[in-house]
């Protein structure tokens, strides 16, 4: 009987072989791991710590302006949704619609007014042209509003829309009868 029990406990504190152990310090650390497998042929540490540092500086400056031109480029994103919603509103003059018109022709100009301040953060030397992007978006935007005050016949583009502000026509002669006086 006690054979068998310290058989079995030897056959429990033996490890497979595919079972890793992390605990010993051949993974302990970067130098341990390194004194126990030889480097690849053409690494240097001291290359790898240097281009580490540049690449941060490099990320950075690139994020700063991936981030910029996302700002920039937003008006212009959102081109596909209001044309959307300008096809779902319809052409009907009814609240819906026109609360819709209204929200399409204030976004831009309120972001058009505030243009300073969201470009308050961005720095360097491409400034200039993602305020123009940002500036030719929100004016897309407005000429989409505009568009669509047209086909539902808010704006008075007709002279028809303009007859109250027409004067009344003086009449050059009058007729009595079968005589003509002038």
């Amino acid at each position: 009987m006690r054979e068998t029990a310290t058989s079995g406990a030897s056959k429990s504190q033996k490890k497979p072989r595919w079972a890793l152990d992390f605990g010993s310090t051949r993974f302990k650390s970067d130098n341990a791991c390194s004194v126990s497998l030889p480097s690849p042929p053409g690494y240097n540490p001291s290359a790898v710590q240097v281009h580490a540092e540049s690449s941060k500086e490099n990320d950075s400056s690139h994020l700063i302006i991936k981030k910029s031109w996302d700002l920039a480029l937003g008006p212009i994103k959102q081109v596909p949704m209001n044309l959307f919603l300008m096809y779902m509103a319809g052409n009907s003059i009814s609240i819906f619609p026109i609360m819709m018109v209204g929200m399409l022709i204030i976004r831009p100009f309120k972001s058009l007014f505030t243009m300073q301040q969201a470009f308050k953060v961005i720095e360097g030397n491409q400034v200039i042209g993602q305020k123009f992007v940002y500036l030719i978006g929100n004016i897309l935007n407005i000429a989409l509003a505009l568009y669509k005050c047209h086909s539902m016949g808010l704006l008075p583009t007709h002279s028809s829309d303009w007859l109250a502000f027409v004067e009344p026509q003086q009449r050059i002669e009058y007729l009595g009868g079968g005589i003509s006086f002038t």
